[in-house]
């Protein structure tokens, strides 16, 4: 296990701390003062971060959590007051290079996610929510538009019905309602560590297949027929049956079965 900061340790306005276990990139958004609130630069640390990951060949999946108490409360409100688009998109940057992570990603949301940190939980491919999990749009009664691609990745995650209740009604979801209505995967005891040993799973795998067949999943979610979608996994699935892993993993599993065959003495 290794762990390092995105900054110099002497940097305390806040940085996003990458640590590793086994194959399971864990990048924590850590600036508890400001309960974590992402601004243009934590927004580039953790595309940096990202980065690193992606390119760390050992490295099979990505957890993405906040430091406690909080797992991300919203945007800097300071840099907010008189942003333009330019400084908008810069801090998007981070949520798209979570979004764009070629790799299984995972929100391990400890504490409340609040707007822009909303937005860096809907960018992972899956979310666990903690027991003090808080699911807050909080955009309208600021008098702000939603950004960042909010409006689509909530309306993709939960249905029109609940994107509406959340962004237009004000609803703040706990971990509990947040999976009564699909917006979480599960509510868990401890974010972190479910999140760890679901991403391990991931990681286990090929991370050349895994990669593949999440790019895959991506096109066929926009097709409207399963043949088309048949068409599009054909090829994918034909050229992992030439790879080595399949090879090995199909001969260790029949190896495993042949064993079970054989009577007891």
């Amino acid at each position: 296990m290794t762990t390092s900061p995105a900054t110099s340790p002497a940097d305390t306005v806040g940085t996003v701390l990458r640590e590793t276990v086994g194959r399971v990139a864990i990048l924590t958004v850590s600036n508890p003062a400001r309960r974590n609130a992402m601004d243009t630069r934590m927004a580039r640390l953790l595309t940096d971060a990202v980065t690193t990951a992606v390119a760390d060949g050992d490295v099979g999946a990505v957890v993405i959590t906040g430091e406690d108490p909080a797992f991300c409360a919203g945007g800097n409100l300071t840099e907010l007051s008189d942003a333009d688009p330019a400084r908008l998109r810069a801090v998007y940057e981070g949520f798209l290079a979570v979004a764009q992570c070629p790799l299984p990603t995972i929100a391990a949301v400890n504490g409340p996610a609040v707007g822009a940190g909303l937005n860096l939980a809907l960018a992972c491919d899956v979310r666990l929510a903690g027991p003090r999990a808080r699911f807050d749009a909080r955009f309208l009664p600021l008098g702000l538009h939603p950004g960042g691609g909010y409006t689509w990745m909530a309306h993709r995650a939960v249905g029109p019905q609940v994107a509406a209740a959340l962004t237009l009604f004000g609803e703040v979801l706990d971990a509990a309602e947040a999976q009564r209505v699909g917006l979480v995967l599960r509510a868990v005891d401890d974010a972190r560590a479910a999140a760890l040993e679901m991403a391990t799973r991931a990681a286990d795998a090929p991370r050349t297949l895994a990669v593949t067949t999440k790019a895959t999943m991506r096109v066929t979610a926009h097709l409207q027929a399963q043949v088309d979608a048949v068409e599009v996994e054909v090829r994918a699935q034909a050229e992992s049956v030439r790879q080595d892993a399949f090879r090995e993993r199909l001969a260790a599993l029949q190896a495993k079965i042949a064993r079970s065959d054989q009577p007891n003495d």
